[in-house]
């Protein structure tokens, strides 16, 4: 039995010694970070901020790779099934709290994946395309009200944030509206500053710059304080309709059997890159709202979104269209 357990100390230490060898010799080639929607997105530009100071810290070259759909979960399910010790994602609410709840995946976001460096939150917008003849969110409730199921919506994917936050919107405010997936906030947006689409729930960092030029209109935002990059959009509940808060936040997820030594270096790299002058400058230009975490407290935060996002989605009965 003594023998048994020094062998199984002896095996541990062992185990523990290569972890931290591994950790030190890693990276000794490039990264790659999945993104789950279309460049131009928020996911894209958050996951982009990120790589471009990471790669220079690691001394790796860190690559971007979109793999749009599903609401985000193509780049989870990648990701989960790469064995490469390598590969990680710019993880986001909709792949690993909300789509959970809503779509059969091919992976388990609590089992295949760890949360290993939050990064931040943005909040929704809701922006209307400039066709539309409304200048405030009573205004929208209005017409909205006054044509039932004329008025579509536009989102980055089916069980995102956008999405979400929509159908919220449509309970709380009594209208019908029409859902319209895209592939990624990029294309949604091309189609919502043509009118093609009326309005959406896109977060910060895919619309800032279509409202600054006034290409699109901003409503409201979904957060409980006005954000400082628009101070003179109100939150939805100063328009009106309250109990509605949506903020898409982002965070580094890699492969569960991915040694912890390498989690560890990948957290620490992160939080150096979020603690820079020129990231926060980056960042604070989209609208998004940097939150350093402890990996344990990131893991908690992920634990309590995804109770959160399910409760809503059956509290709202909210659905795949």
């Amino acid at each position: 039995m003594k023998r048994t357990l020094m062998a199984a100390t002896a095996a541990g230490l062992l185990a523990l010694g290569a972890s931290a060898a591994q950790a030190q010799d890693w990276p000794t080639r490039p990264i790659k970070i999945y993104v789950g929607s279309a460049p131009g997105g928020g996911t894209d530009a958050m996951a982009r901020a990120v790589a471009d100071r990471l790669g220079p810290l690691l001394k790796q070259p860190v690559v971007v790779d979109n793999r749009p759909g599903a609401s985000n979960t193509l780049a989870a399910d990648a990701t989960a099934k790469s064995t490469d010790g390598y590969t990680m994602v710019m993880g986001v609410v909709t792949a690993h709290a909300i789509a959970p709840h809503l779509l059969k995946l091919n992976y388990d976001s609590n089992r295949d994946l760890v949360p290993v460096a939050f990064v931040g939150a943005v909040p929704n917008v809701l922006v209307v395309s400039n066709s539309v003849p409304a200048d405030s969110v009573q205004g929208l409730v209005k017409l909205a009200k006054k044509e039932p199921g004329k008025l579509n919506y536009a989102t980055s994917g089916a069980g995102s944030t956008q999405h979400i936050a929509a159908e919220m919107f449509k309970d709380a405010a009594g209208v019908d509206l029409v859902h319209v997936p895209y592939k990624g906030s990029g294309p949604a947006l091309i189609d919502l500053v043509g009118g093609q689409v009326q309005l959406s729930f896109d977060t910060m960092p895919s619309v800032i710059g279509q409202i600054r030029n006034n290409k699109v209109r901003a409503l409201a935002v979904t957060t409980p304080k006005r954000n400082p990059q628009l101070p003179n959009v109100p939150t939805l509940a100063e328009a009106g309709v309250p109990n509605i808060e949506m903020s898409a936040w982002y965070g580094i997820y890699m492969p569960a059997a991915t040694p912890k030594a390498v989690q560890d270096k990948v957290h620490d790299a992160v939080n150096q890159v979020l603690a820079m002058p020129e990231t926060k400058t980056r960042l604070d230009a989209i609208g998004a709202e940097i939150t350093p975490m402890t990996q344990a407290q990131f893991a908690q935060f992920h634990a309590a979104e995804y109770k959160r996002f399910g409760d809503v989605i059956k509290k709202n009965h909210i659905k795949l269209d």
